[in-house]
């Protein structure tokens, strides 16, 4: 049963919770009750209760306060706030800081019940994850199947294997030593979805094709798979001996026959080249895929070898496919140094780990250049002046350092140029988004309305906001409010709750709260003291 705590600094809402609700029907216990935020926080350190319901309006310490800290200390339970019409901004600020619903006075009990019910459910599924997820772990901590094939996916993607991530994999596995290097070997059923085949059909295409891998390399314990896709399989052969390499080669046609035979589809396989470090294997995965796709437009069911692959024209199919879009992508960041560090990276794996002419390289350098004039936005003519110039430029260069910095250099005179177009835009529309809430103050609107008005995605509206003016639009709203209502409390001729109207805060306990949360003090604590002391 789950546990519930109702705090209300009136005693007849809460005898009249405790009374009506089917408590036991709802699954829960009799309801734990206090009547202040103090003796309520006392009962959250004392018991891990699963709902709160509180009032919203209390004294001392009211319901946003008393949300904000039952939430740092359980940040599971669940919490209603119970609210009068009248007190709708406190609501909203208190779901600001956790709350997850609110019902309005006079109560409702069948929307309470309704709300205690969704409760129970949220509860309930959050449980159902936490059971599934340790029953999870225990099937990966008790599969070596299921552990290699992560690990080999993890090395595709990149993932960086530090020592530290080494010794959890070890903890999981016992991951061989890297002695006698290791070696890719890539399946790829040819034209798995434009084969003609309906869903069911390619189904079991793809159940038969990983079932015929991994039976064809189930004698060799050496090797890692991995199912990358439906129509892709991946084996890692570690620290592989000559017999053992004599059993795989006799089990690739195997592989390709029974595909062809059972299902009707051919199977291109790829056989990499072999490394000796874990990082080499997301290059080695990328040239097997280059190669194969290569091999698939002459015909179908090869099996392709590292030894006939043109690297050169791997490094171009490379910088045009994956590393011009990358760079392109950091260079909408903003971060130069980011980019250059990637350029860097770039030139050192494809000038540097290979000996390479120097003619190559500046035919690489050019072939970039090419590249980037190409894909960057806001070049009205590839023959420019600006354009012939870094060609000739280029063409100075004496090393590929060179090169390189010639590069790097054109790339952040781009971004520079591009920075302060951006910056001054954005600038222009955050100052106008401001003097527009300023000027509709009593209105109240929504982010969603102003980024609806300004044709701007909500997030990207709150994001830009932040970083411009360096605080949410919620936090300059309640500041403008409050610097206005300093103003409006220097005349003695408009009462507290005149001044609350005419800032747009529909309350005055609100405005209170708001207030000496912003000032430190009350309005009229301010009007009174502060004001004359300012003076």
């Amino acid at each position: 049963m789950l546990k519930v705590l109702i705090v209300d600094d009136e005693p007849s809402n809460i005898q009249g919770l405790v009374r009506y609700i089917n408590w036991t029907e709802l699954g829960y216990d009799k309801p734990k009750t206090k009547e202040s935020g103090e003796e309520a926080l006392e009962a959250l350190l004392e018991t891990a209760f699963d709902v709160l319901i509180s009032d919203v309006s209390m004294p001392v310490m009211n319901g946003i306060e008393l949300v904000a800290k039952a939430k740092s200390m359980h940040p599971h339970i669940q919490v209603l706030m119970i609210s009068g019409y009248n007190e709708f901004e406190f609501v909203q600020e208190a779901i600001h800081v956790g709350a997850q619903a609110y019902v309005l006075k006079p109560l409702k009990l069948e929307e309470v019940s309704g709300k205690l019910t969704a409760f129970r459910v949220t509860l309930e599924k959050m449980r159902q994850v936490v059971e599934q997820t340790n029953e999870l772990e225990k099937k990966v901590s008790g599969s070596l199947k299921l552990i290699r094939e992560r690990f080999v996916n993890d090395l595709i993607a990149e993932v960086a294997q530090t020592d530290e991530m080494l010794s959890s994999w070890n903890s999981l596995m016992e991951l061989p030593e890297i002695k006698q290097g290791f070696q890719i070997i890539l399946f790829g059923v040819d034209h798995f979805l434009s084969s003609g085949k309906d869903a069911k059909e390619r189904m079991i295409l793809g159940s038969g094709f990983k079932q015929t891998v991994e039976v064809g390399l189930s004698d060799v314990e050496s090797i890692f798979l991995a199912q990358t896709n439906p129509d892709e399989f991946v084996a890692l052969h570690l620290n592989p001996t000559p017999e053992e390499r004599v059993r795989v080669e006799k089990q690739l046609p195997f592989i390709q026959n029974m595909v062809r035979e059972r299902y009707g589809s051919t199977v291109t396989v790829g056989c990499g080249r072999m490394g000796s470090r874990w990082d080499e294997v997301p290059l080695f995965y990328k040239e097997l895929k280059f190669m194969m796709a290569k091999a698939r437009l002459i015909s179908d069911g090869q099996i392709v070898r590292y030894d006939y692959m043109d690297s050169n024209e791997f490094k171009d199919y490379r910088l045009r496919e994956e590393f011009m879009p990358n760079i392109l992508k950091l260079m909408e960041t903003g971060d130069s140094a980011k980019v250059g560090e990637y350029m860097n990276r770039i030139f050192e794996l494809l000038l540097t780990l290979e000996p390479t002419s120097f003619s190559y390289a500046q035919a690489f350098g050019m072939s970039f250049l090419s590249e980037l004039i190409r894909n960057l936005k806001g070049q009205e003519d590839s023959d420019g002046e600006m354009n012939i110039l870094m060609w000739r430029r280029m063409l100075d260069c004496g090393n590929p350092g060179q090169i390189l910095e010639l590069l790097v250099d054109y790339v952040n005179r781009y971004m520079l140029i591009e920075k302060k177009a951006h910056m001054n835009q954005q600038h222009n529309l955050i100052r106008k988004i401001a003097v527009f809430i300023e000027d509709r103050l009593q209105e109240n609107w929504t982010v969603k309305q102003l980024a609806e008005q300004f044709n701007l995605n909500a997030s990207y509206l709150s994001v830009l906001f932040k970083r411009e003016m360096g605080k949410t639009i919620s936090e300059f709203v309640q500041e403008i409010r409050i610097r206005r209502a300093r103003k409006l409390l220097q005349d003695p001729n408009i009462k507290v709750y005149e001044v609350a109207e005419q800032v747009g805060i529909q309350t005055s306990a609100y405005f209170t709260y708001l207030f000496k949360k912003l000032v430190g003090c009350t309005p009229q604590e301010y009007r009174d003291y502060r004001y004359s002391a300012e003076e």
